[in-house]
C-alpha cells in the first residue's frame, strides 16, 4: 500500500512528526508542608513504676516527612495531682522521647493527676485532669485457641486469646482496659543441626538447646469494655491475643495481663480509635477523622494535640500457657543453631519462673 495513496496515514504520519517538537512547559504544584502534631501516650496508675509518657511529633499530609514519627526530646514534663504535689518525669537515655516517672511512684485512687509539659522551643500543654478510679481483682484468666483462616493458605493463622474473670463493683459504672505485658516463653532450638555457612556443612554444636526469651508483643486490638451489661455481676472479657508464630508455644510460654479502670473519657476516647482502627474499607464505614484526645495547648487552644493522657487503677494476673493447652498449634518453628543466637534469648530463666 502506498502512502500517498491513504489520506488517513498520510495524517497519523504527519501528528507523528509533529510530536517531538511539541513543547510543553511543566506545571510547578506546590505542596506546603504539613503541619507537625504532637502527640502524647501516656497511663500512669496505682501499679509498680516507672510508668511512661511518651511524646512524638508526625507530619500530616502535604510534608515532605509524611508518615515520619519523631521522638520529642528535652522536654519538661510534670504530672500534678490535685492536692498540688509535683512528680517530675525523666527522659530515658536509649527511649528518647519517652519520659519516666521515679520507680516508687504510684498513683493513687481517689486522686486527680494532671499532665503539663513544656517542649524545648517553650511550648506548654497541659492535659485535663483524670480521677483514678478503683479496679477489681482479675480473679482468674482462661484461655482460647482462635484460628483465623488466610485465604490463599492451607494453614490458618492462630494464637490465643487470653479471658479476664472478674466480679464487676455494683456501686458505680466502670470503665475497663486491658493491656499486655511482657511476655516469656520457651525457645527450642537444634544446634547439632548448625551447617557452616561458608563451607555448607555440618557442624554441629553442643549448645545450647533450651533458652528463655522475652518479648513485647502488645494487644493486636484495643481491649475495652463498659458494664452496661454486666453491671454488679461476675463475667468473662476477652482481654488480650498473643499470636502463634510458631516460636512461642513450642513448650510453655508466661503472660502477664494488666487490668485498668479508666475514666468515661478516656473510655470514649479508646472507643473511637478502636472503631477507627477496625475500618474495613467499605463504603458505609465513617471516614477517618482526627481524634482528639484530652491534651490542649495552653499558647494556641486551636492547635490539635493528638494523643491521651490516663490515670487508672490497675491490677494484674500471671498466667502460664502450656502447648498441651492449645486446641490448634502452628507447625513447630526450627532454629538450627545455638538458641542465644535469637535476639533477646538467654539460658537461664527468669529469677520468678514459676509454671
Amino acid at each position: 500500500m502506498r502512502l500517498n495513496s491513504d489520506p488517513m496515514l498520510r495524517r497519523l504520519v504527519f501528528l507523528l512528526l509533529l510530536l517531538p517538537m511539541a513543547c510543553i512547559d511543566p506545571y510547578q504544584v506546590e505542596v506546603p508542608d504539613g503541619q507537625q502534631l504532637l502527640t502524647v501516650e501516656g497511663l500512669i496508675h496505682t501499679g509498680p513504676g516507672p510508668h511512661a509518657i511518651t511524646l512524638t511529633r508526625s507530619d500530616t499530609y502535604g510534608s515532605v516527612f509524611e508518615g515520619l514519627v519523631r521522638p520529642v526530646t528535652g522536654a519538661t514534663v510534670v504530672v500534678r495531682d490535685n492536692e498540688g504535689k509535683i512528680i517530675f518525669l525523666t527522659e530515658g537515655q536509649e527511649a528518647r522521647g519517652s519520659y519516666f516517672t521515679p520507680s516508687g511512684f504510684r498513683a493513687e485512687i481517689g486522686k486527680s493527676y494532671t499532665l503539663q509539659i513544656q517542649t524545648a522551643d517553650g511550648k506548654v500543654y497541659t492535659s485535663l485532669p483524670e480521677r483514678v478510679e478503683s479496679v477489681p481483682e482479675i480473679e482468674d484468666i482462661s484461655i482460647k485457641t482462635i484460628t483465623v483462616p488466610v485465604e490463599g493458605e492451607t494453614t490458618p493463622r492462630s494464637g490465643v486469646q487470653l479471658i479476664s474473670e472478674i466480679n464487676d463493683p455494683a456501686d458505680q459504672n466502670n470503665f475497663y482496659f486491658w493491656r499486655l505485658g511482657p511476655i516469656t516463653h520457651v525457645l527450642e532450638a537444634r544446634p547439632d543441626l548448625f551447617v557452616d555457612r561458608e563451607t555448607r556443612t555440618p557442624a554441629p554444636k553442643d549448645c545450647c538447646f533450651i533458652c528463655y526469651r522475652t518479648e513485647v508483643t502488645g494487644n493486636q486490638s484495643l481491649f475495652i469494655a463498659v458494664d452496661d451489661n454486666f453491671n454488679g455481676l461476675s463475667t468473662r472479657i476477652p482481654a488480650a491475643f498473643i499470636e502463634d508464630n510458631s516460636l512461642r508455644f513450642v513448650n510453655k510460654l508466661r503472660a502477664d495481663l494488666k487490668q485498668y479502670a479508666i475514666s468515661q473519657e478516656a473510655y470514649r476516647f479508646l472507643r473511637l480509635v478502636k472503631q477507627q482502627a477496625e475500618i474495613s474499607g467499605s463504603i458505609f464505614d465513617p471516614p477517618p477523622a482526627t481524634i482528639r484526645g484530652n491534651m490542649i495547648s495552653l499558647d494556641n487552644p486551636d492547635e490539635v494535640v493528638l494523643g491521651y493522657f490516663m490515670a487508672a487503677g490497675e491490677s494484674t494476673r500471671r498466667i502460664y500457657i502450656d502447648k498441651s493447652d492449645l486446641t490448634f498449634r502452628q507447625i513447630p518453628g526450627t532454629i538450627p543453631d545455638d538458641c542465644r543466637t535469637v535476639f533477646g534469648a538467654v539460658v537461664d530463666p527468669p529469677f520468678d519462673w514459676n509454671p
